[in-house]
Parts: structure tokens; sequence; C-alpha cells
């Protein structure tokens, strides 16, 4: 446990603080203001928001000095499967909770709980995968 919950983990919720607002504003106004899909609006967020995250959090959060292309595929690899996971889990679960809502209400509840589970799921992702640190030979 202490191996999660240390500065690393203060760092990344301070990266996610800066990319949440960032983000928070990007998927509900393309949803809200410019009326675009649910998919679309928090795809949109997310392709975003990750390029920002993948700097912020390589350099400052995990201290992470490589340089490879596996590293960056492994970061849009660990973004892909936390976004599929949170958001597929968030969908269905939201529509079956709020049936007798309106489906801007469901939508825009369904994002926030995507939000909240890929926070989780990606900090796990970042932490052990992508910018796993080495073990000392």
């Amino acid at each position: 446990m202490n191996k999660l919950i240390d500065k690393k983990l203060l760092k990344f919720l301070l990266v996610g603080v800066v990319n949440t607002l960032v983000g928070t504003a990007i998927m509900f106004g393309l949803y809200n203001l410019a009326h675009c899909s649910y998919w679309v609006s928090s795809a949109a967020n997310y392709i975003l928001t990750s390029i920002l995250s993948f700097f912020l959090n390589k350099y400052f959060t995990f201290g992470n000095r490589e340089n490879s292309v596996s590293q960056v595929v492994r970061f849009a690899l660990n973004i892909a499967v936390c976004y599929v996971l949170a958001y597929g889990i968030a969908k269905p679960l939201t529509l079956y909770l709020l049936a007798g809502a309106g489906t801007a209400v469901r939508d825009n509840v369904s994002m926030f709980v995507g939000m909240c589970l890929f926070t989780g799921f990606n900090y796990l992702g970042q932490r052990f995968f992508a910018f796993r640190e080495k073990e000392a030979r």
C-alpha cells in the first residue's frame, strides 16, 4: 500500500486537477454548447488532455527520463484502455441507475462517473505500466 500512496500520488492528483479543469471545459463545452455527441465530447477531452498529461506526469510526477517510442506506445495504450473501460462502464451503469432521467442528465452524469473511473484506472496504468520504474539489476 505504501507503494501506491506516496509523493507520486500527490503529484499525480495535482496534475489531474489541471487536466480535469481543462478536460471538463472541453468535454462539457462540446456536449452542452457545441452539441457534439457523448463519445465525441468525451474522446476529445481525453485526446487533448492526454498530450498534456504525458509530459506533466512523465517529468513532474514520475521523474521519468526514458526516451523511447515504446514508452509513448505504452502511454497511448494505457489511455485507450482506461478510456474504454471507464466510459464503457459508466455509460451502461448510469443508463441503468438513471433510467427515468432525461438523456442530457444521464449523459452528463455518465461523463462525470467516467471521469472518476478513468482517474483511478489511469493512475495505476501510468504508474505501473506507462512510466514503470526499471528494476535495479
